[in-house]
């Protein structure tokens, strides 16, 4: 399984950046899907993660301004960050609870980091 992740980059504070992650590979089934961020020298944290069924959870430094959704057609998570500030920066990373075809339990797979930096 790999899960590729795109859409950082640089943007102003209070600008938007849409991030993406899509799952490929023998994947039987998608459970929990998540974003993570993390800064150099720091703990990864929980951003955002989202159940298959559409139930969201959301650091507090981040509700009401990102909002994470997938389409479970594509095997795609996204995150849209709105309002966009200076402690956002971060290494943003994708996560999914895989079940691949030839296994009967679930592992965790991590994307490979897209880096979001605001800055004006």
């Amino acid at each position: 399984v790999q899960l590729q992740a795109s859409g950082g980059g640089l943007v102003q504070p209070g600008g938007s950046l849409r991030l993406s992650c899509a799952a490929s590979g023998s994947i039987a089934s998608i459970y929990d899907m998540g974003w993570y961020r993390q800064d150099p020298g720091k703990q990864r944290d929980l951003v955002a993660s989202i159940t298959r069924s559409g139930r969201t959870n959301y650091a507090d430094s981040v509700k009401g301004r990102f909002t994470i959704s997938r389409d479970n057609a594509k095997n795609t998570v996204y995150l849209q960050m709105n309002s966009l500030k200076h402690e956002d920066t971060a290494v943003y990373y994708c996560n999914a609870h895989v079940r691949i075809s030839t296994a009967p339990q679930a592992f965790d797979y991590w994307g490979q980091g897209t880096l979001v930096t605001v800055s004006s």
